[in-house]
């Protein structure tokens, strides 16, 4: 997951955000393997919550007859997670990053399409916030969540 120049046309922002949510299904393996009791469990949540997301995306791009990127035998991490701190880690910039791609989508995104992109700004920015609190990372919230510090 790259990112690239801001679409301009809606179409390409919700695809690119389609990459998004797959990679971020990708990344919650790991993520999860390396978590126990309720951090798994939150992991497991969170992966379901981008696999929901992912699905709407497919159908509603394919009844459009939009270009319904495909998703990847595997994608590359950031870094190794070889442990409790690197899969929180992991989870925190996994949320980042696919709220960066929602939030590229609003300026070019009207109605219902608009809708969906800060909805799931929103879910991705609640979802790292509680990731930075397991973590104990300090701040907890940024000021603009998806927008390149």
């Amino acid at each position: 997951m790259t990112r690239r120049q801001a679409p301009t046309d809606p179409a390409q922002a919700l695809a690119d955000a389609l990459a998004a949510e797959y990679a971020a299904i990708f990344a919650y393996g790991p993520i999860g393997v390396r978590l126990t009791d309720a951090a798994r469990r939150d992991a497991r949540a969170a992966e379901a919550a981008h696999r929901a997301r992912r699905d709407a995306l497919v159908l509603q791009l394919s009844a459009g007859g939009g270009q319904v990127p495909a998703d990847r035998a595997g994608y590359a991490l950031p870094f190794p997670v070889t442990d409790r701190a690197a899969a929180l880690r992991l989870a925190v910039e996994i949320e980042e990053r696919t709220a960066a791609f929602w939030r590229a989508a609003l300026p070019v995104t009207t109605g219902a399409d608009r809708t969906r992109a800060l909805n799931a700004l929103t879910d991705c920015a609640v979802r790292a916030t509680r990731w930075r609190r397991t973590a104990g990372l300090s701040p907890v919230t940024v000021a603009f969540p998806g927008r390149p510090t």
